[in-house]
């Protein structure tokens, strides 16, 4: 929970994105006397009729509530930065047969960087309607000089809500400004607090998927981008030829609907990229849809502090009083921390090992990682394992 008296003196920006949780953020901040600054970021696809956006909706929401509130409303332009950096990055990962995280991404390009660039660099904190906690030097500081001030990012009490694995590769500057008024509440407390205060974005529904594309389809965005190939869909047990795909990216690991096969159900369980294979099984659990050990690489600390891991060879000591390596993860949005241990391979580069088998481990993946009690948030490395199971 936020005290005031951290904050009332601090030049504050809120980032409206229309939505119920953003509204009750500024709700926040005004009743306890502030009167900060709203932005819009405006990250829409390019101005054409045929992609049916949901931005100007948005807006008007955005623009009631602080209107509401007497506050002034701003709109930043971002499209472009997000179409050359976030677009480019979720395209080159596909096109490349790996799994990508645009909204990861968002957030440290765009919502805490080109932001900041633009308008964020003119205020102390900037404030979101992200469902996670900020703790100052909670954990581990006792290896810093005189303690310090170290930010750490923390997970919501609402597991289902919890977006700290959408936080996971900010920089720890990014994180020293950001305000989470929200975050230490369930998103039930949220929805009623915008029905008592009337806010207009009160009954709205919680936006699904990609965070710019808004009713835009999916893989409409990736055809756009990437085209069309086509190529079998094999059934991976017997070899047979069961039906024709568009292109391997239109396709994820552990995917179930929209591959318009007969005979179901089906499971996409590994694709080979050279080929433009997709391979598929009349079964949920072969044991070629699981991973229990795989590589991460190019680990982001989000304050510096690295997990804890063991070391090949070495004795596994103690960190903070938890075991060497015993960690928690998640390597898709979900309510479940799953228990793991980490292993140090290289610099930034780790082996999970985890407490047992998980599903649809793909490469590109953010593996985010936890401490044992799922509390604190270390950061996240990319998933480097291939479908083959060998490393990128």
């Amino acid at each position: 929970m936020i005290n005031l008296r951290d904050i009332q003196d601090k030049r504050i920006a809120v980032l409206l994105s229309g939505g119920v949780d953003s509204s009750v953020v500024l709700y926040e901040l005004v009743r306890q006397g502030l009167q900060p600054d709203c932005y819009y970021i405006k990250i829409g696809p390019e101005e054409d009729a045929d992609w049916d956006c949901s931005s100007e909706e948005d807006l008007e929401m955005a623009t009631a509530v602080s209107h509401k509130y007497g506050c002034r409303l701003e709109v930043v332009d971002c499209h472009h930065e997000y179409w050359d950096q976030v677009t480019k990055y979720t395209m080159d990962k596909v096109r490349a047969g790996m799994t990508p995280n645009p909204d990861v991404m968002c957030n440290r390009l765009i919502k805490f960087g080109a932001f900041h660039e633009k308008r964020g660099r003119d205020y102390d904190l900037v404030a979101t309607g992200h469902y996670a906690q900020k703790e100052w030097g909670a954990v581990a500081d006792s290896a810093q000089e005189g303690g310090g001030r170290l930010p750490w990012l923390c997970t919501s009490p609402d597991p289902v809500k919890d977006q700290t694995d959408f936080l996971a590769q900010i920089y720890g500057w990014q994180l020293e400004k950001a305000l989470f008024p929200i975050g230490h509440m369930m998103k039930d407390e949220v929805r009623a607090i915008a029905e008592r205060e009337h806010l207009a974005p009160a009954h709205r529904r919680d936006s699904q998927g990609i965070c710019f594309l808004g009713k835009i389809d999916y893989n409409e965005y990736l055809r756009r981008y990437l085209g069309e190939l086509a190529g079998d869909v094999v059934e991976l047990e017997t070899g047979h030829v069961v039906g024709h795909h568009k292109g391997h990216w239109f396709h994820t690991i552990g995917q179930r609907k929209g591959l318009g096969l007969g005979g179901g159900p089906w499971f996409v369980v590994k694709k080979d990229i050279l080929q433009n294979i997709i391979y598929v099984s009349h079964g949920y659990d072969p044991s070629t849809a699981y991973c229990q050990h795989f590589p991460i690489r190019d680990f982001h600390s989000i304050n510096g502090q690295m997990p804890p891991c063991a070391v090949a060879g070495q004795p596994a000591d103690s960190v903070a009083g938890q075991p060497a390596g015993e960690v928690t993860l998640k390597i898709r949005h979900t309510p479940e921390f799953l228990p793991a241990s980490l292993e140090c391979i290289g610099d930034g580069e780790y082996m999970v090992h985890a407490a047992a088998p998980i599903h649809g481990v793909a490469p590109g993946q953010f593996c985010v990682i936890y401490d044992a009690r799922h509390h604190h948030c270390y950061g996240s490395g990319e998933i480097t394992v291939s479908e083959q199971g060998g490393r990128l």
